[in-house]
Parts: C-alpha cells; structure tokens; sequence
C-alpha cells in the first residue's frame, strides 16, 4: 500500500480539539487513508453521508442525542461530511460538548462542505487537500529511479490510485472514473440535469491547456453564455477538477491583468475527456502535459509541505510570457516549463528588471526532482 503524505499530517493534528477536514475529488483515496489509519480500531464510530440511516439521526441533533449516539468512542469519521444536512451547526455541537473527541470529516466538494462549515467552525478545525498520488509519493514507494523511468507513462494515465494500482488497464479506468463519477456531484450540488454541457467544457478546456482561456469564446462551444461559463468553471474548481491562474500585474502597462489559464489536477483526466492515449513521443501537445503536469505536482508538494505562496502567470500584450510565478513573503520565483532540455526560452528581462525575483528556472524532465519534491 502507498504511503500518503497526509498521514502524518492528520497524525499530527489527533488530539488537538480540532475537527479534521479533509477535501478532495471523488476517488483521491480520503476513505482508503482513513481506513488504513484507522480501521482496525474499534473505539471509532464511522457515520457515512451516503447512508440515509446515518443522515436521519444526524439531522438536528441535539448535543445530548449526540452524546448518545456517539457513545464512549474516542474518535468519530465522517465520511462525505456535505451531504449531512446542517453538518457545520453538529460538528461544532460535538466538539464543544463531548469532551476529549476526534472528529474527522471527509468532503468531495468544497463548496457544499465550506459553505455548511465555515461560520459553524471558525478556529474549530484543521482542513486539508487530498490530491491524486503526488510524485513525492510514488517515488518513495517505488524507488526515485522506478519512478523517474515511469514519467512518460504518468503524463498520460495520471496518478489516481485506482490507476496505479492496477497497471494494465488504465485506459477502461480512466473512462469509467470521467463517465461515473467526475460530474457526480456537480449533478447533485450545481442542479445540473444533464452532463453534456459540463463535457463539452471540460473537452474544451482540456485542448487549452497552458493558453489564456476567453470565458465567451467557450460560451460559444457550449452554447451558453459567460455567466453560465463562469458558473460551470466555479463548480468544476469546487469539485477539484480543475484550478486556475491568474494574470501577475503590477507595474508594466502592457501586462495583462485579467487573463486566466485553467489547468487539470490529474493529466490522466485531461487525456481521458479527448480520448488521447497515445504515447508522449509521438504527441503534439507535449509540451501542454507537461506544463499541466509540473504545476499540478508543485501545487501538491507546497500544499502538503505547507509552502505558502500566491501563483500566477506572467505575459504582456507584446507576447513576453512566464509560464508559472510563485509568491511567497514578497519574492517573486519564475519558472518556465520546457518538455526538451535543448530549449533556448529564457525568462524575460524585461519580468526580472522590473521585479524582486528570487529565483528564475527553466524546468525540464531533467532537473524537475527538486520542484516537485520528488526527493
């Protein structure tokens, strides 16, 4: 079994007063870890959302009905936390009122499970990202070799723990994880009463990866208008599909200051909504997997290694660009991602001139180690 990161994260956190919340897409491994950590304890009460029983004695629950039914236990997981009515208004009645309790909760949609846990929970919790299986993981799992000789393979397949589990069939898995479970709750929670418009944004999307996204111009392939673009692309982020950048401005006029680009937090999906399985060497739109990839895999490094920083993008109306900028403490580090080392892109001197750069790297598949912690 893998080993992930958030382990000792949540480790960490027992005890503490706290709620545990832990968010991520559907299929990311938030129960597998929580039964691995936990599992063959029997002094832990296990409540799931998908269980109407368990919702029905949940919903407006007195703290003295929760007492009761959370018994002597130490430690009480609740599994897809946002589908529970009220959830935020009952954590915080078993946190300050039954002493000496773990609760951890777990949600595949952040916009149900913040908006009902925010107000509710304010300095109650803890709450972390569950992603796909980050390189830092694999690599020590399967040797940092093993790992850097499979790099190919997971630009095209991802990192989602059914699909390296179960090499072989990645194409029949990723199919079935985009038709079966990618919308499901964007279904539920958008009030959407079909997927087709949502596929045909994702399709959209997935071809634009690294560009400068026009919400009018998807508008037009959906058929809808920009609000209801907007909209989709709220939801889609909400349910850990997809992420944005923003435009980097702030002192050159010819920056442009309200460009997006939309990425994939898993390239397997990416590939999966285009139906593009073939091999990297003879693809066209190498050097988008890999941007995708690297910027993925750093949003989880600095994620889980609690690196805070704000991202952005870089690019002026004279087409001068940077793929990626990290903020952190007011320094600025500017990266471009580059899939051949013989590239000659550099950053702009026009960027570095203007601002505090601390660190300025092209990222290739031969240097990428340090970027992604994969050691």
């Amino acid at each position: 079994m893998i080993k992930r990161i958030i382990e000792q994260r949540i480790q960490e956190k027992l005890g503490t007063g706290k709620v545990i919340i832990l968010l991520g897409a559907r299929q990311t491994g938030k129960t597998t870890i929580l039964n691995i950590m936990f599992g063959a304890e029997k002094d832990i009460l296990w409540l799931n959302g998908d269980d109407p029983e368990h919702k029905t004695q949940l919903y407006k629950a007195s703290s003295e009905k929760l007492k009761n039914i959370i018994g002597g236990r130490s430690t009480v997981v609740i599994d897809e936390a946002q589908k529970f009515e009220d959830i935020g208004i009952t954590l915080k009645l078993i946190v300050d009122n039954i002493k000496g309790i773990q609760v951890i909760a777990t949600g595949s949609s952040s916009f149900e499970l913040a908006n009902r846990l925010n107000e509710p929970l304010t300095g109650r919790k803890w709450e972390y990202r569950i992603f796909p299986m980050s390189q830092a993981e694999l690599s020590s799992h399967n040797g940092y070799l093993q790992e850097r000789s499979l790099l190919k393979q997971r630009l095209v397949y991802g990192q989602y723990p059914e699909i390296i589990n179960n090499p072989g069939n990645e194409r029949e898995l990723l199919n079935t994880l985009v038709d079966s479970y990618l919308y499901k709750d964007l279904l539920i929670w958008g009030n959407l009463q079909k997927a087709d418009s949502i596929v045909k944004l994702l399709q959209a999307l997935a071809f634009q990866v690294g560009n400068e996204v026009s919400y009018t111009e998807l508008g037009r392939i959906i058929e809808a208008d920009k609000k209801t673009v907007e909209k989709y692309i709220n939801l889609l982020e909400d349910c850990f599909i997809i992420f944005r950048l923003g435009a980097f401005s702030r002192n050159l006029r010819k920056e442009l200051s309200r460009s997006k680009k939309i990425y994939f937090y898993d390239n397997g999906v990416r590939n999966a909504l285009i139906s593009n399985f073939s091999p990297v060497d003879i693809r066209q739109d190498i050097g988008a997997l890999w941007e995708n990839f690297v910027i993925s895999e750093r949003i989880k490094h600095t994620h889980y290694n609690k690196m805070y920083c704000n991202r952005y993008f870089w690019r002026t109306y004279n087409q001068q660009e940077i793929d990626y900028i990290e903020e952190s403490d007011g320094e600025l580090s500017a990266y471009e991602f580059k899939w051949s080392k013989l590239s000659k892109k550099k950053i702009p001197d026009t960027f570095i001139n203007e601002y505090k750069v601390k660190k300025a790297e092209i990222i290739t598949p031969e240097n990428y180690d340090e970027f992604v912690g994969l050691r």
